[in-house]
This record gives structure tokens, C-alpha cells and sequence, in this order.
């Protein structure tokens, strides 16, 4: 798989395997913070840079600790530069962004525990990604990541302005919001070339 072209890794990355909508990581955000495009899309890019950091720390901790023969650190290191992104991040929006802060509540430190983030770490070591293809593989991710919170955001904006039968208002509309949206991105398989 290291063979593939940095426009594959990102086309494939943001459609058809995108984290949320096929490989169904990264739910919890996707499904409690798509109220409005207003808070889902600052999350979006907060995720986005912490997958970056993370990706970017995973493949220099990946060589060091393949240096020095200690690759069973591999996974405790991983959490500890996430854990540290999201601090960073999390100061930085709790100083600058004061409403947007409140408005993310809980889930702008859940970032830490986004199976997302840990899975970008894990998937580019695991297809043995060189620097550039691990950093197209974030990016790609983060875009993802942010294209399917905004887009379900976007949706539930709309249907909030719709008659909706009350059999189907709540979650279980959301869900199958989610399920349409899952549908449609896996329509995008064998884009880019791949089989």
C-alpha cells in the first residue's frame, strides 16, 4: 500500500474512506455536535489539527523508537502527543474563542479519546507511509473529518426547519441522517484510480 499517490491517499481519505462515514470512527462528535455549522465546523478544524500533530509525531516516534528497538512504546506515545494537542488547542480556544468554547463544551477535550485521532496514527504506521503520504493521510483525514460533521450539520439545520413526523424526530432521524450520508460517500469507492 505504500505505493500509492499522494492524490489517492487524499481522495480516498476524504470520500469514500473517510473516517466517520466508512469507517465509522469519530462518532461521538458526528453525532452530539452537529447541531449547527456554526460549532461543527470549529471542531472540525480543531480535529483536523490534532490529527496533523498526532500524524506528524507518529511518524517521527516511529523511527525513533524503531531506532532504538522500543516499538512497544508505540501506542503509549501516540496518546501522550494527542493528549498533549488537545491541551494546546483547548487553551488556545478557551483564551481567544470564549463562546466558541462554551458552545464545544465537553467535546473539545474529548478530542483526546476521538478514535479518529489515534486511528490516523495507527493506519499510516500500519501501511508503512512515508513522511509525505502520512502527512496527505492527515490532511486528508482532518478534511474528512470536517466534511461530514459539517455536512450532517448542514442537514439537521435544514430538517429542523421541516415538518418531521414525531415517530422519527430526535435520534432516530439523526441516525438515519448518518446512514444516507454513509450511503452516499461509499458511492465514491474506486475513485482515484485504486481497486
Amino acid at each position: 500500500m505504500a505505493r500509492e499517490s499522494l492524490w489517492q491517499i487524499l481522495l480516498t481519505t476524504i470520500l469514500s474512506g473517510n473516517f466517520v462515514l466508512a469507517m465509522f470512527l469519530g462518532m461521538c462528535p458526528f453525532l452530539g455536535v452537529t447541531h449547527s455549522v456554526s460549532v461543527a465546523f470549529p471542531l472540525g478544524l480543531a480535529t483536523t489539527f490534532v490529527i496533523v500533530i498526532a500524524s506528524l509525531s507518529a511518524y517521527l516516534l516511529n523511527w525513533v523508537l524503531g531506532l532504538a528497538h522500543l516499538e512497544f512504546l508505540r501506542l503509549i506515545c501516540y496518546i501522550v502527543v494527542i493528549a498533549s494537542a488537545v491541551q494546546l488547542v483547548e487553551m488556545y480556544v478557551k483564551k481567544n474563542y470564549p463562546p466558541l468554547f462554551r458552545a464545544l463544551g465537553i467535546y473539545l477535550p474529548l478530542i483526546t479519546t476521538n478514535c479518529a485521532v489515534l486511528g490516523v496514527a495507527l493506519f499510516q504506521t500500519a501501511r508503512d507511509y512515508d513522511f509525505m503520504q502520512s502527512i496527505t493521510f492527515a490532511i486528508g483525514g482532518g478534511v474528512g473529518f470536517t466534511l461530514a460533521l459539517v455536512l450532517l450539520a448542514s442537514v439537521r439545520e435544514r430538517v429542523e426547519l421541516a415538518d418531521v413526523p414525531e415517530s422519527v424526530q430526535g435520534t432516530v432521524l439523526v441516525l438515519m441522517l448518518a446512514g444516507v450520508l454513509s450511503l452516499a460517500f461509499m458511492g465514491f469507492a474506486g475513485l482515484g484510480g485504486g481497486a
